[in-house]
Formats: C-alpha cells, sequence, structure tokens
C-alpha cells in the first residue's frame, strides 16, 4: 500500500485528537458560598391588589418535564471498578440506559474499557453487579447485563435516523461528573459527521448537538421530545483546553445502535464489512486533471493489497500531475454508485459499507475508469483486527 500523503485531494482520515470522551471520575462535589450583604432600608409598604396568575409554565416546558419523569428512571450510572494490585477500587464513571426488558443495559465501549467489575446503579440508589456480554470497538457501544433489575423500569425506545433533523431540539440525560440523572437541552447541530471509533476507523452518521455533555455522560441517550433515543453520548470538542463542554458534542447515531446492539447480545461481537480502499470525494483538481465526465463520486486513491477492492480489480492512483501549483494524484478509480444507490461523496461508500453490506455480501460497483463507465463486482470482506494503518476507511 502507497502511503503517500494527499496533496491533491482531501484525504479521508478523520483525526480529531482534541475530542474527549464524555466519561471520568466522578469529582468531589464543591459547596456553594452564598454571598449576602445586609441592607437596612425603610420603605413604606406598598398595598397591590390580589389578583390571580395563571400557570407559569410553557407548552415546551411540560414536554421536557413529562419527558424526565418517564425516561430517567430508565437512565443509569454505570460504575468501573480495576485491579490496582491488592484491592479493587474505582476507576472510573459513566452513564447507560436499559434496553430491553431482559436487563440489558447500552453504554459506551470506552467507559468499560480495562474494567474489572462493574456496577450499575439505578435512580432508586439500588445498585446491582453487572457483566459486560458484549463490546465493539469500531462503534463504541458495549452491552451490560444485571441480574435482578429494579422492578417498574421500562426500556427507553429507540428513534429514526431519518427523522432526526438539523435543528430540532434534543435532551441528554446522564451523569454528568457523577451527578445522577441530570437533564441538558439543546439542538441538532449537524448531521452525518464522522467521529474516531476505539479502532483506526470512524464512526458515520453521528449527530454534533450543543446540549450540554461532559465527563460522566458517556454511554447516556441522546432523546427527541418523544423520548426516543436517536443517539449515545459519546464525545465532546474541547479545543484542547479542557475537559469540559464547549457546545459540541458527538453522539453515537441510533442507525449504528440498531445494528450493532443486537449482535452483542447475541454474540458478544459485531462483524464490520470492509472494502479496502482509501481515497476521498471529487474535487476540482482531480475532475480537471482527470477530464472527468462526473463532478460528484468518491476518489480511490490507495488500495489494501489483499483486500476485496484489490480482488475486485479497483484501481488507485497511477501518477501525479501539477494543477494550480498542487500536486494532484490522477488514474484512480472514481465510484459513482453502488448496487443502484448513487454515491456522491466518499461519505455515501462509508455508510453503505457500515450500515448496509455484511462481510461475504456481493455488491456492484458502477466506477468511471479513463473517462467510461463499468460495473465491477466485489465480496465485501470482514474489518481487519489490526486496522491501525487503514486509517477510519471502508
Amino acid at each position: 500500500m502507497n502511503n503517500k500523503p494527499f496533496r491533491g485531494m482531501t484525504k479521508i482520515i478523520f483525526f480529531i485528537p482534541i475530542l474527549t470522551l464524555a466519561c471520568g471520575l466522578q469529582a468531589p462535589i464543591k459547596p456553594t458560598n452564598p454571598i449576602t450583604t445586609p441592607v437596612n432600608i425603610s420603605v413604606p409598604p406598598i398595598v397591590m391588589p390580589l389578583i390571580t396568575l395563571p400557570e407559569a409554565i410553557t407548552n415546551e416546558e411540560a414536554v421536557l418535564i413529562d419527558l424526565y419523569n418517564r425516561v430517567n428512571p430508565s437512565v443509569v450510572s454505570i460504575i468501573v471498578y480495576t485491579n490496582q494490585g491488592n484491592s479493587v477500587d474505582s476507576s472510573g464513571q459513566g452513564s447507560g440506559f436499559i434496553y430491553d426488558e431482559n436487563s440489558h443495559i447500552i453504554t459506551n465501549a470506552h467507559v468499560v474499557q480495562g474494567a474489572d467489575e462493574v456496577e450499575v446503579v439505578f435512580g432508586d440508589n439500588s445498585i446491582r453487579r453487572g457483566k459486560i456480554i458484549g463490546k465493539d470497538v469500531h462503534s463504541d457501544l458495549a452491552i451490560v447485563e444485571v441480574e435482578d433489575m429494579p422492578s417498574g423500569l421500562l426500556p427507553l425506545p429507540l428513534g429514526d435516523i431519518e427523522k432526526v433533523a438539523v435543528g430540532q431540539t434534543v435532551v441528554a440525560i446522564g451523569n454528568p461528573f457523577g451527578l445522577g440523572g441530570t437533564l441538558t437541552r439543546g439542538i441538532v447541530s449537524a448531521l452525518g459527521r464522522n467521529i474516531p471509533a476505539l479502532s483506526s476507523f470512524s464512526i458515520p452518521q453521528s449527530i454534533q448537538t450543543d446540549a450540554p455533555i461532559n465527563p460522566g455522560n458517556s454511554g447516556g441517550p441522546l432523546l427527541n421530545l418523544k423520548g426516543e433515543v436517536i443517539g449515545v453520548n459519546a464525545q465532546i470538542e474541547t479545543g484542547g483546553e479542557s475537559r469540559v463542554n464547549s457546545g459540541i458534542g458527538f453522539a453515537i447515531p441510533v442507525s449504528i445502535i440498531s445494528r450493532v446492539i443486537p449482535d452483542l447480545i447475541q454474540k458478544g461481537t459485531h462483524a464490520w464489512g470492509w472494502l479496502g480502499v482509501v481515497g476521498g470525494s471529487l474535487n476540482p483538481n482531480i475532475i480537471e486533471g482527470m477530464d472527468l465526465p462526473v463532478d460528484k463520486g468518491a476518489y480511490v486513491l490507495e488500495i489494501v493489497e489483499g483486500g476485496p477492492a484489490d480482488q475486485a480489480g479497483l484501481k488507485g492512483y497511477t501518477g501525479q500531475i501539477r494543477i494550480n501549483s498542487r500536486i494532484v494524484e490522477i488514474g484512480g478509480d472514481v465510484i459513482i454508485g453502488i448496487d443502484g444507490q448513487p454515491v456522491t461523496s466518499f461519505e455515501d461508500i462509508l455508510i453503505y459499507i457500515a450500515l448496509k453490506a455484511n462481510p461475504g455480501q456481493e455488491v456492484t460497483l458502477t466506477i468511471i475508469r479513463n473517462g467510461e463507465k463499468r460495473e465491477l463486482k466485489a465480496i465485501i470482506g470482514e474489518r481487519p483486527n489490526d486496522s491501525s494503518k487503514f486509517f477510519f476507511n471502508p
């Protein structure tokens, strides 16, 4: 595999080194010191007419109050313990929520990573031992199972990613800094973000929100106003200056949750599809340099040797030219369709392979090569365990 840096295009390597995982240790609570100043002021009494005020609550407040009362009992705190030599001590804390009636709880894989023991604290302060039965580093999701779950608790329903829209109101419920049962409100700030997983691949379709989430919120639900889970809160953008929220948080989308969690419960793992290409979306320099008949698509820069794309006959770049003082790698295939679905960006390939293709499945790739359209058949592989050199590509 050619590891030369991209020069003529935007390489799809979604490093976000300043993202912070939204989980952490419980911090001690500092007391608030109220400041009061005695004032001696003599004023005549004011007699006001007796009036009856209407209930001072808005429709949105009523919705939030009802949502919290319904959802909060199903949100839990996850306490992680690790072996410190002579004892097993608390080493971290995150959030989670009830997934089904079989005592399965969703949280982040990074919350329980390296745990020797796990405890689950419910809203009524009852504590149960938890068992990690499934974990996936590619999606940063995990399942914890408890025995004898407190009665009366209901699973949280999952929403539909296709109905999530930028600008809609969302709430996060979790345990920031160990403060259990905290609700914060915001909006969906953006959709379709790619955020780093615990492996070298990315998590596509992630949701960006300005609802405040902080260390301890990891694994908790991001909800719409119906109380449906649309994401699992996982990361925050801190600007590299601190560990607290700066108005940009990220949640693993419900589309990934729906695909991964059933496998984690049944098998403990999830097998991800893999094509084995490195590339990015078309840009004007590549279009000009290759005199392409299309202006949208996924450009294949490199092929992982021996991978599914290599076996299918896909080609990476073959040479370089200079355009507007920039070196542009040209000659690679341009993918414009997969299984009859249009591909207008490299993101489309990421999403299709992650959400609609399974290892062993045959897909049809529609490509442009040497200015002509053709089709190739590829057998989707399974993501390799050692993926450090593939960097967030399908």
